[in-house]
């Protein structure tokens, strides 16, 4: 079982219990709005959970989703993921969805930090990276404040809710992250 304390927030495996708090979030046009996903069905929040929990018996697990939640009173306010696309490489990418009451507070950041903080430490990865929406600049603020760096503009690589989206890619490398040593 994957826990990871912070500061603020405790980032832990989603349990069946936690699925009205999900669907709160996950059902809310305006958190999904540059998402690939939602706004969310209760079938299609039973589902990511069905995943969830899944994921957690794959050998070896390449997927890691997770409840964010506070570290005082333990409220679910998102989710974070971390996946393993390529092993072979040690690469990785990452996402967050927070219920808009917890927007604004460094939540989202200091959860994409801790995914950082795993990858790199606990999974011994080389590469993690994540994409948003260029729209969505509160999301790029958080991927840079957490660590990571711009790398490029992807124009209309995906077809997402009836049209082509654009998106910022960003990465960090584990000989950049604080704690590691730097590789030759």
């Amino acid at each position: 079982m994957t826990t990871i304390a912070l500061p603020r927030l405790v980032l832990r495996e989603l349990e069946d219990d936690d699925r009205a708090a999900v669907h709160r979030y996950a059902a809310d046009p305006e958190v999904v709005r540059y998402l690939p996903w939602g706004p969310n069905t209760d079938a299609d929040t039973q589902g990511f959970l069905r995943r969830a929990a899944a994921y957690r018996r794959d050998e070896p697990r390449r997927h890691f989703e997770l409840a964010v939640t506070l570290r005082d009173g333990g409220a679910l306010i998102g989710a974070c993921g971390l996946h393993v696309s390529a092993p072979e490489l040690g690469e990785a990418f990452i996402g967050y969805a927070l219920a808009r009451p917890y927007w604004g507070r460094g939540y989202a950041t200091e959860a994409a930090r801790g995914l950082l903080g795993f990858g790199f430490g606990e999974l011994d990865l080389h590469r993690i990276f994540a994409v948003c929406d260029p729209d969505n600049v509160a999301s790029a603020r958080v991927l840079e404040k957490a660590g990571m760096r711009r790398e490029g503009h992807l124009r209309e690589h995906r077809w997402e809710k009836g049209r082509w989206r654009d998106s910022l890619l960003c990465a960090a490398l584990a000989r950049e992250w604080p704690g590691r040593p730097s590789a030759a």
